[in-house]
């Protein structure tokens, strides 16, 4: 019998893991991921950027434990000697009707805590020399690191700390018994007195496994990128955003310098019709059944609709996809650009077509269930897996370092 069972191997579910056993140093851990690996799926093909916190709204999970996790993030890295850089961003206007939405930004930088600066177009050519704008502002705590690293010292120091993890280990059904739970796997049934859902991209599924409606359904955007070759690499500093639509819920294709040196660029945002398809070509049934009969989905797409179809035209058309990256930086042309991975955003939809724009954990009985941690979760990972550890009744078996 296990004291907590955790249910998925990618940055938040180790992080919880680690903060179970910082918590509960006594605690029996059990850590199940289905993949050969951590970090398989959304951490080890994300950005790696540290954000900063500006873009979410004031009180929200989001900007809290973003704010406090790009802090924690950077110490993390600093004390275990993970590669990581406080390189600070820009946010650029390119046309006019954008200079209220940056001052908007500016201003919600300002409410939540985070050290933003105004700065011209010229003082952005000072950090981005071949950026082209109206204006901008500076975000100078934002960073990049190397998650896939920072998720194995995270599985290291679970393992120190006595916890059992278990890679290549599918939990396929949940079944309640009067102390906890049993979890049924394709390697066998785990017994555990209290069971945490981190399993992104399934969340939903495996909550529903778990006996809880999470109100939401996991819709798989798709995030393709482009890479500069190696000889265009001095176009980019460090990171360099557009200013993002408001009522659209991602960012917008930007230049992100990786903790490697290359330079990533993108990425669009497109339906995936697999919930792990990675390529244009990947497709599951049963995935794509699901989204199309949602309802959810269809008034989502009607509402944005334009924005939908240029996502599309830049998935298919390079021409497209640069025009866009030359509204930052005009130098940048079709064969400087070289396709590299993709990743899939596990973006929680309500059936009313709204998206989920929060971490969403959810209680069950025994059990508590995160059904929305999309980006910023690798920067907030530490604070979520402290704030799901302040859910987890206090087990009577187990000293709490709180008490000591």
């Amino acid at each position: 019998m296990y004291d907590f069972a955790i249910i998925g191997g990618g940055i938040v579910g180790l992080s919880t893991g680690m903060a179970l056993g910082t918590r509960y140093p006594d605690a029996k851990i059990l850590v199940l991921e289905k993949e050969s690996r951590w970090a398989f799926h959304q951490t080890g093909n994300n950005s790696g950027v540290i954000h900063s916190g500006v873009y979410y709204k004031p009180g929200s999970f989001k900007a809290k434990f973003c704010r406090d996790g790009c802090q924690s993030m950077v110490e993390f890295c600093q004390t275990h000697h993970i590669p990581h850089e406080v390189c600070g961003k820009v946010i650029v206007a390119t046309e006019a009707h954008e200079l209220p939405l940056l001052e908007n930004l500016y201003q919600r930088g300002l409410q939540n805590g985070i050290p933003v600066a105004r700065i011209t177009a010229e003082e952005v050519k000072e950090y981005e020399p071949h950026v082209n704008c109206l204006a901008g502002i500076r975000v100078f705590s934002t960073g990049i690191a190397d998650y896939k690293q920072v998720c194995l010292k995270y599985a290291e120091l679970i393992e120190q700390q006595g916890g059992d993890l278990r890679l290549n280990t599918k939990v396929e059904k949940i079944v309640s018994i009067p102390n906890g739970k049993v979890l049924e796997t394709n390697q066998g049934k785990f017994e555990a007195r209290f069971v945490i859902n981190c399993a992104g991209l399934h969340s939903d599924r495996v909550a529903k496994l778990g006996q809880v409606d999470p109100q939401a359904k996991i819709v798989p955007f798709r995030g393709e990128y482009y890479e500069l070759t190696p000889e265009k690499r001095y176009l980019v500093k460090g990171l360099i955003y557009p200013v993002p639509n408001p009522d659209f819920p991602f960012l917008g294709v930007h230049f992100t310098r990786m903790i490697d040196g290359s330079v990533h660029a993108g990425p669009n945002a497109v339906l995936s019709l697999k919930r792990e398809g990675y390529k244009k070509t990947d497709f599951d049934l049963r995935d794509f059944a699901e989204v199309m009969a949602y309802p959810g989905f269809w008034k989502l797409a009607a509402k944005h609709a334009d924005e939908g179809i240029q996502e599309i035209i830049r998935s298919f058309s390079k021409a497209a996809f640069v025009r866009s990256l030359q509204r930052l930086i005009p130098e940048v042309q079709s064969a400087d650009l070289v396709p590299t991975h993709a990743g899939v955003r596990a973006q929680a939809l309500m059936n009313d077509g709204k998206l989920v724009d929060d971490f969403l954990i959810m209680p069950g009985e025994n059990s508590v269930h995160v059904c929305n941690a999309p980006s910023p979760a690798a920067t907030s990972s530490i604070e979520i897996g402290k704030a799901i550890v302040e859910q987890v009744p206090a087990p009577t078996h187990l000293k709490s370092t709180l008490n000591v």
